[in-house]
């Protein structure tokens, strides 16, 4: 046997031929939903069937954006994705990457359409979007004057902040001449002197929200010059103004919570910017307080009247010091002085004088030692203890009183 070929390879090959098919990767294909299973990973089964025929298709989690309802049996519906084949089973089936109801093909066709011409130009890039003011006074809203959507966005901002002024622009928002009647809406308010606007409805069909689709609304939105949030419809409705507003809410009641900042929020928040405020003063007016103590002290140390009385008070010292010193030395002196004194009392003249003994002094003045110091008849004074006498030389003789003769 030649070319025998496993399950495997088969379907590897098949699934192969399936990828190279041009219009295979990207194919619409109608019919009627049955078999519809919602996984609990976020997948959804189910088949598309005609009166001929049926065929598997999945949409996996991640490309549940291109799906903007909930779908049901029976449901006439057209899905964009690819044909391939999984390989386990040996079974082809459709990997939808959108799904839309049937009779809306051609709107979405256009929807298409124009979200590439426009995102083309660059009308949906960011660097173009404004940036919506946190704190607002006037909010502008285009929308029908009756229905939930305009009573939503009045309660939620009204409760939110009773203080922001609403300014309520009635417009068709369906039908013939509703993508006019927005465009006037936009251009009117945007004379308005408001913060930021809101353009939408609620939810419905994309027939029903054609209006947001038209060229005109978005570029009346893109060139407004006060900040634009969409609402339009439901979480899951998706209109070319979504994408051309500088903000885009999921719904009116989310774009009037995104517009109108929580008053409530706003006084605990400045409540709490107040107590932080305080406690950083405190701590800086504390901190500041150290300092000039600080500063204080050094300024005492450095102060040149603090420095004068401290030279004054060391010269002080040191007038005590030296007086001290003084009184020192003169008391040393005094006692050298009193023996001094006592030496010199041992060897004065009065002294001896006192002790019985005389002092003898010729003419001359001269003291009398030896008899060759005066001569016969010379005048010569004798001073004793208390007084003086004059006597004359009436005879010299010579005597040796130590045994030595001369």
């Amino acid at each position: 046997m030649r070319n025998v070929y496993t399950v495997k390879q088969v379907n590897a090959y098949v699934k192969n031929m399936f990828a190279q098919d041009f219009m295979l990767n990207r194919i619409y294909v109608k019919g009627e939903v049955s078999n519809l299973k919602y996984h609990t990973s976020g997948h959804i089964y189910f088949s598309l069937k005609d009166e001929s025929g049926t065929i598997a298709c999945v949409m996996f989690a991640g490309q549940r954006s291109g799906l903007s309802f909930r779908m049901q049996e029976g449901q006439q519906v057209i899905v964009l994705g690819s044909v391939t084949i999984y390989e386990r089973d040996g079974k082809y089936q459709l990997y939808a990457r959108e799904i839309v109801l049937d009779g809306a093909g051609l709107l979405y066709e256009r929807f298409q359409q124009l979200k590439n011409e426009l995102e083309e130009m660059g009308m949906f890039a960011p660097e173009y979007k404004q940036p919506i003011p946190r704190y607002v006074r006037r909010v502008g809203i285009v929308t029908a004057p009756t229905g939930a959507a305009v009573r939503d966005i009045i309660n939620i901002a009204t409760r939110r902040n009773p203080y922001v002024q609403l300014i309520l622009y009635p417009a068709m928002v369906q039908g013939e001449g509703a993508a006019r009647s927005i465009v006037q809406g936009i251009k009117a308010l945007e004379k308005q002197d408001i913060d930021v606007m809101i353009v939408g409805r609620g939810g419905g069909s994309i027939e029903d929200l054609w209006a947001f689709n038209e060229e005109i609304v978005a570029r009346a939105v893109f060139d407004c010059t006060v900040p634009v949030i969409s609402a339009v419809g439901h979480e899951t409705d998706t209109t070319i103004i979504d994408y051309v507003a500088d903000l885009r809410a999921p719904t009116p009641s989310a774009a009037a919570e995104l517009a109108v900042y929580e008053y409530r929020h706003l006084k605990e928040e400045m409540a709490g910017y107040k107590a932080s405020m305080l406690r950083n003063l405190n701590q800086k007016i504390y901190t500041e307080r150290l300092k000039c103590e600080k500063y204080q002290t050094k300024f005492l140390y450095l102060n040149p009247l603090g420095r004068l009385h401290e030279k004054q008070q060391r010269i002080a010292d040191y007038e005590d010091k030296i007086r001290m010193l003084m009184s020192l030395k003169i008391k040393e002196k005094k006692h050298e002085l009193f023996l001094r004194v006592e030496q010199m009392k041992r060897v004065s003249p009065l002294e001896k004088l006192k002790q019985g003994f005389s002092f003898v002094q010729n003419e001359s003045g001269n003291a009398v030692r030896s008899v060759s110091d005066v001569s016969l008849n010379e005048k010569i004074t004798i001073f004793v203890t208390d007084g003086q006498m004059e006597a004359e030389v009436k005879h010299v003789q010579k005597e040796s009183y130590h045994g030595n003769e001369e």
